[in-house]
């Protein structure tokens, strides 16, 4: 079988990269987001990009990073509160934003994953989210059809990884790479640690490395923190 492990980031898109693709991008905030990917995703120069993540990054980090060279065309997200270049461009029309609320976005990339073309559900009934979609009355309730999520590739990040590609996800960076993961024809991740294949416990594995066809080592990482709030102390 032919490995799965690639040297450095840039080398794990080869030949996957095109003008105007979609691309799943993993992570929640700035954690478990695939910062190599990213960054080897800018060095490349592809534009007109469609991508799908919770949320924009923050000012030159992250999704961030692509939106500063301006290589992102649409963003599909639940979540752009701290990104102010994002705001601007926004603003501006510059940019074209899909706002999804942040379960629904979940479920279609899950859906995507699973083949089911589309789901109907509550949320967004009756505000700015259903403008234009279909609704459909199940048990005198009304439901709006969401379409599922497949993209093109999808870049995520995990904790730790054995060779044949099963993934461990730890914590909150579990948030969106998992789903993300299966909606893509193929998934590329990037990890803080390899392992030799049958090193992993079956039970703790959360992605089977079915799903994942290209993974590198991307570590170390320096851990970065969105908003940092801290209080006085208490005087005695």
């Amino acid at each position: 079988m032919a490995t799965k492990l690639y040297p450095d980031a840039k080398t794990a898109l080869e030949g996957l990269l095109r003008d105007g693709m979609t691309i799943c991008s993993g992570g929640f905030g700035l954690c478990g987001i695939p910062e190599r990917l990213i960054d080897a995703l800018r060095e490349a120069g592809v534009s007109g990009l469609t991508v799908v993540s919770n949320n924009a990054g923050i000012d030159n980090e992250g999704l961030g990073k692509l939106l500063r060279t301006r290589q992102i065309r649409k963003m599909i997200s639940s979540y752009v509160g701290e990104n102010k270049e994002f705001e601007r461009q926004y603003l501006a029309g510059e940019i074209e934003v899909e706002f999804c609320p942040q379960g629904t976005l979940a479920e279609r990339c899950r859906a995507g994953g699973a083949g089911i073309p589309g789901f109907y559900t509550k949320t967004g009934v009756g505000t700015a989210v259903a403008e234009g979609k279909e609704t459909k009355i199940f048990d005198d309730q009304e439901y709006l059809l969401e379409r599922g999520i497949f993209a093109d590739i999808s870049i995520i990040k995990g904790w730790k990884a054995d060779e044949s590609g099963n993934l461990v996800f730890r914590k909150t960076a579990r948030n969106f790479n998992q789903p993300m993961a299966t909606a893509a024809r193929v998934c590329i991740a990037e990890v803080e640690e390899i392992v030799p294949s049958g090193t992993l416990d079956p039970d703790s594995v959360h992605l089977p490395g079915i799903y994942v066809k290209r993974l590198v080592l991307g570590g170390p990482y320096e851990k970065k923190v969105e908003s940092r709030t801290v209080r006085r102390r208490e005087v005695e």
